[in-house]
C-alpha cells in the first residue's frame, strides 16, 4: 500500500469526523508538513501545467487561462487524496470529506502565492510556453509557494486540521 492509500486508510476512524475534525496530535514535523505540502503541490503543478497548455492550446486570454489553470490545481490536488482514500476503502462522502479536510488550504495557499508571483514577474504573464521566463517564473513561484505553504501545512498538522485529517493515526 503506497503512503498516501496508508494514510487515508488510517483516516478512516469516523471518530474523526464528530467534533470537528481529527484529534489534535502532539505537534506536526518538518518532514510531516513538507510531505503534505509536496502531495499538494504535486496536483497543483499538474492541474497548472495541463490549464497553461489548453488555454494557450485554445488562444484564450490570461484571466481565462489563469482560472483554468486554479480550477485544474485543484482538482489534482484533490483527486489525489481522494483516490488514495477510496483504494483504502473509505465511501465516497468520506473520502471526499478526506480530500476537502486535508487539501483546502494548502492548494488555496499555494495557488494564492504562486499564482501572485507569476502576475509580479514583469512579462511572465505574457510570456509563451516557449519561453524561459515562463517556465522560471512558473517553477520559481512553486518554490516559493512550496515553502511558504510548509509552515502552514505544520501549523494545522499540529492543531489537528488539514493532512492530519489523513496523518491521526499514521504516527
Amino acid at each position: 500500500m503506497d503512503h498516501i492509500a496508508h494514510h487515508a486508510e488510517a483516516a478512516h476512524d469516523h471518530s474523526m469526523y464528530h467534533g470537528g475534525g481529527a484529534p489534535a496530535p502532539a505537534g506536526a514535523s518538518w518532514a510531516t508538513a513538507a510531505k503534505a505540502t509536496l502531495h499538494c503541490l504535486t496536483g497543483c503543478a499538474i492541474g497548472e501545467i495541463l490549464g497553461m497548455l489548453i488555454g494557450t492550446a485554445l488562444a484564450w486570454n490570461n484571466v481565462q487561462t489563469m482560472i483554468l489553470a486554479i480550477a485544474l490545481a485543484f482538482l489534482f490536488g484533490y483527486s489525489f487524496t481522494l483516490h488514495a482514500a477510496r483504494r483504502a476503502g473509505l465511501n465516497w462522502a468520506s473520502a471526499i470529506k478526506v480530500a476537502l479536510a486535508a487539501d483546502t488550504v494548502s492548494i488555496a495557499v499555494m495557488e494564492l502565492v504562486d499564482n501572485g508571483i507569476i502576475a509580479l514577474v514583469p512579462g511572465a504573464m505574457d510570456a509563451q510556453l516557449s519561453d524561459g521566463l515562463f517556465w522560471s517564473s512558473l517553477l520559481g513561484g512553486f518554490v516559493i509557494a512550496f515553502l511558504l505553504t510548509t509552515p502552514v501545512n505544520k501549523w494545522m498538522i499540529g492543531r489537528g486540521k488539514g493532512h492530519a485529517v489523513v496523518h491521526a493515526h499514521h504516527h
